[in-house]
């Protein structure tokens, strides 16, 4: 397999899993980051020659561990690694490794390196920054991104995490069950941008993306046997379900983003919908409610409308303000204000959201949302101006081409004046 589009997805969804054992065995964060990235250089060296293995996850571990080996006794002799030809060719070792990783406590790996990320040493948003860092491998970029702040700025919060991890000398291993419910807030928080950061992905490289869902859903499923009647873990994992439901029928056959309005429904994955909500109504049912209970029950009132038009978002709305209440957010407005738009129509929505202007001036979505409201007033000219931001600020190829096919609508629908530049 010479795809690179394939190698890279495959060595981003086995990222967790390779990098939380290496941090097992080494209990080092920056030598198991080098370790893995050394073991990635072997990949794509060796991988479009032999083929991929059986086992991506336990083949990177493999090599890895012997180059994190090797450096370390560089340090005082040097040994080098084996020819690219044999480990290129681990038909009995990687077996053997694999049969051990399964039967160990490989698969508890990733989320032992999550609480760890919690530590209560580390700010919250240090625990969250250092987790994507670390067990997703997003970019600084990426990471600020999410944050709304400057790259510089998330590059000291990383470092500073790491630092402190160092300074304090936390151990690696899993918390006893105190300290697992001191840090369950900032574990559930960072499964849930695990499974976004696969969620997130669009285009071509949406279906390689879909085992970080997957890993997330198994890791969630984790904690909840861990927390049984921990209600907000209930919603997460509920949440996580009710939205990877519908992930064969987010894009279309050239790979471009469809509206959940526009979707099949044939196509949504019902067995996970009857799981995630027969575990919203269990959650619900202990009155206890939080965001992520509240942001499946909304999962939930989608999923049960047998067509678009059976959505009740009058509930959507009123569940969106209570969203607001427990965790203020301009993104939960701005996403309140859709319901507001199906209830009350595009200029109540439109003033819900421009207060939010400021604090989202660098958001794709807001634009998008915007210029969607504008174009239904008719307000044709401020929605171009609306959609040609978003498209500046969009941060995929498929979410330009998404605002784009609304931008070439409203050019269809109403041309600009004669001597005015288009779009």
């Amino acid at each position: 397999m010479s795809d690179p589009a394939w190698m890279d997805a495959a060595l981003r969804s086995a990222r967790p899993q390779a990098v939380a054992a290496l941090m097992r065995h080494f209990r080092d964060l920056d030598l198991a980051e080098e370790a893995f990235q050394e073991a990635c250089l072997r990949a794509l060296r060796t991988w479009p020659e032999k083929g991929p293995p059986r086992d991506v996850a336990a083949w990177l571990i493999f090599v890895g561990r012997n180059a994190a080996i090797d450096e370390v006794r560089r340090r005082g002799k040097t040994q080098a690694l084996p020819a690219d030809e044999v480990i290129s060719d681990l038909e009995d070792a990687e077996t053997g490794i694999a049969q051990k990783l399964d039967e160990g406590d490989y698969r508890d790996d990733v989320l032992r390196l999550l609480f760890i990320c919690g530590h209560p040493e580390l700010p919250s948003t240090q625990q969250i920054a250092l987790a994507l860092r670390i067990v997703c491998g997003l970019s600084v970029k990426q990471i600020a991104r999410a944050f709304l702040v400057g790259e510089s700025a998330m590059e000291q919060r990383i470092t500073r995490a790491k630092a402190r991890i160092a300074r304090a000398e936390i151990p690696f291993e899993t918390p006893g069950p105190v300290e697992r419910s001191e840090r369950l807030a900032a574990v559930m928080a960072m499964i849930y941008l695990l499974f976004n950061e696969g969620y997130s992905a669009t285009g071509g490289e949406a279906p390689l993306r879909a085992p970080l869902c997957e890993e997330a859903i198994r890791l969630a499923r984790l904690l909840l046997r861990l927390y049984k009647t921990e209600p907000e873990i209930m919603g997460l994992t509920a949440l996580m379900l009710l939205q990877h439901s519908r992930a064969r029928a987010r894009l279309d056959a050239e790979g471009a983003i469809v509206l959940l309005d526009d979707q099949d429904r044939a196509q949504w994955d019902h067995k996970l919908i009857v799981e995630g909500l027969a575990l919203v109504d269990k959650a619900l049912r202990h009155r206890r409610p939080g965001p992520y209970q509240v942001q499946a029950a909304i999962a939930a009132l989608h999923a049960r409308a047998g067509r678009p038009e059976d959505t009740d978002w009058q509930q959507i709305e009123l569940l969106y303000g209570t969203l607001e209440r427990l965790q203020p957010s301009p993104v939960v407005t701005l996403n309140r204000a859709v319901a507001v738009s199906k209830l009350r129509g595009p200029e109540a929505a439109l003033a819900l959201i421009e207060p939010l202007a400021d604090q989202l001036s660098g958001y794709f979505n807001f634009f998008g949302v915007k210029g969607a409201f504008l174009a239904q007033l008719g307000r044709a000219e401020e929605a171009r101006a609306a959609f040609d931001r978003a498209i500046a600020l969009a941060n995929t190829a498929a979410e330009a081409a998404h605002i784009r096919m609304h931008l070439d609508r409203l050019m269809k629908d109403c041309p600009p004046a004669r001597g005015q530049a288009s779009a």
